[in-house]
């Protein structure tokens, strides 16, 4: 897939707030520094279009993206910010849930984890509310070249072994480095994959 158009096109606390027209919606989430923004900003091929910021729970609302007049990528807020105020927490938490939940155009939500660590409790404790709800999704590896090849595989069957023990077959996974590209082509060659299938 080439993406050649990407386009704000609003912000909103709530689902039925969102972008009136009923097009496909491809998601993505993950803890704090874990490089969303940049990796919406490599997939995209904008440097700027997702803003980054190293201030926790800055993006408290869900963030539409137009791309190629055709489907939605959108950003949702983190989750886990230990460090937040319990009420902020609770509404991040309840946009996150209104969108997960309430989206009858999500096709797949993208959730990342940082390479470098063992998954962690409250990542693993995420994936499987979404399993056990039945949500589609797909995790992806982030920051893949701070690791060596050997390194980065290591770590993914770690955190495999660690996901088989709440899922009886794993969600598809990819890795990739926002500041190689790596991971560019698989990851829209899948969203392209299902969009073809809606067709």
């Amino acid at each position: 897939m080439k993406i050649s158009e990407a386009i704000f096109a609003g912000s909103s606390p709530r689902v039925a707030q969102g972008p009136k027209r009923q097009l496909p919606e491809f998601a993505f989430i993950g803890r704090s520094n874990v490089g969303k923004s940049s990796l919406i900003n490599m997939l995209t091929g904008r440097r700027k279009l997702a803003l980054t910021s190293a201030t926790p729970g800055k993006t408290k609302v869900v963030n539409h993206f137009l791309i190629n007049d055709s489907w939605y990528l959108v950003d949702l807020p983190g989750y886990g910010y230990a460090k937040l105020p319990e009420k902020m927490r609770r509404e991040i938490g309840a946009v996150i849930d209104d969108y997960v939940l309430n989206s009858t155009r999500m096709q797949v939500l993208f959730v990342l984890v940082d390479s470098r660590h063992d998954i962690g409790r409250i990542d693993v404790d995420f994936l499987a509310s979404l399993g056990e709800r039945g949500i589609p999704c797909a995790i992806i590896f982030t920051k893949a070249d701070k690791l060596g090849p050997v390194a980065l595989q290591t770590q993914i069957e770690r955190d495999k072994a660690i996901l088989s023990q709440y899922w009886e077959e794993l969600p598809p996974m990819f890795s990739s480095s926002s500041s190689r590209g790596d991971g560019r082509e698989q990851i829209l060659s899948y969203i392209d994959s299902i969009l073809k299938r809606s067709e």
